[in-house]
């Protein structure tokens, strides 16, 4: 397996955002911004820095905005130019031009595994990653780059992002099973949301994953669960008792940023770092704790 044949990446965004209503009741979640840009941007831009410059967005009704913000948009940068407003025309235009996106239809909220199998045809026999958008990831190595170096030491099996939780917080994620295996951490099983005594581990899956097309295969036989979704967790636990699946605890701050706590959470953090606000910003945030 070349890493050059990993170069697609999907990303689910057809949830209808329900936690962040009435926010979310005209724009998508993917849309709501974290300082200055919105999540969607920060996962892209992760996949990019991790050589996947082919986008599968999976989208749904209502998302148009998705669409468009990565749009050349001629009248808007027209305007900034003529305005000399030139900093600003390159943000937009950078954006624009940063990466061409196929865009996949999910007509019904089936699950997450629904809506990757949706991309199947887009992928074809390629192995690729998934990325989910509110999951945002803080750290020196973007987290697909962490999972992409472990794909290609492995040979091209598929591998799993992981973080710890603590064990009460083990029925908000899918729980994985592993065991030690030449140095590499190898997944003999998996739960979707498991009440803290029954999750075989405190290591959750945490919105990033690189596959073989073979997981296609598991999701188009995987049975639909409660709400009569597919579990993408579900299609994995077939995967890894078939061939390797490998984890990887990823380094860096992670945020749930699909949940206000989580959403304010990030903003801080990430305004803190941000080389035009974090230093008002965290004068701000003394005086408030003062």
């Amino acid at each position: 397996m070349t890493s050059k044949l990993l170069r697609k990446i999907v990303f689910p965004a057809a949830g209808l955002g329900t936690r962040f209503l009435p926010a979310t009741k005209a724009s998508p979640k993917e849309m709501l911004t974290i300082v200055d840009k919105p999540l969607i941007q920060y996962s892209v831009e992760e996949a990019l820095a991790a050589g996947m410059d082919e986008i599968i967005l999976v989208t749904g009704r209502g998302k148009r905005a998705i669409e468009d913000h990565f749009d050349i948009s001629a009248e808007l940068e027209m305007n900034l130019r003529q305005a000399g407003k030139e900093d600003l025309y390159m943000k937009v235009s950078r954006i624009s031009r940063m990466v061409d996106i196929a865009y996949v239809r999910q007509k019904q909220a089936k699950g997450l595994g629904h809506a990757v199998a949706c991309a199947e045809s887009w992928v074809g026999d390629e192995c690729f990653g998934v990325a989910l958008a509110d999951e945002l990831s803080i750290g020196d190595t973007p987290a697909m780059a962490q999972l992409r170096a472990l794909f290609e030491r492995t040979g091209g099996a598929s591998v799993i992002g992981l973080a710890r939780v603590p064990r009460e917080q083990t029925s908000m994620y899918g729980i994985v099973d592993a065991r030690e295996e030449g140095g590499l951490l190898r997944l003999t099983g998996m739960v979707e949301k498991p009440d803290p005594e029954h999750a075989p581990s405190d290591l959750a899956i945490v919105g990033r994953y690189i596959f073989k097309p073979s997981l296609f295969g598991h999701l188009s036989d995987v049975e639909a669960g409660a709400l009569g979704e597919i579990q993408l967790t579900d299609a994995i636990d077939q995967l890894a008792k078939q061939e390797p699946v490998y984890g990887l605890i990823l380094e860096g701050e992670r945020f749930d940023a699909g949940n206000p706590l989580g959403f304010l959470k990030a903003n801080i953090a990430v305004g803190l770092r941000h080389q035009q606000y974090g230093a008002d910003l965290a004068d701000f945030i003394k005086r408030l704790t003062c």
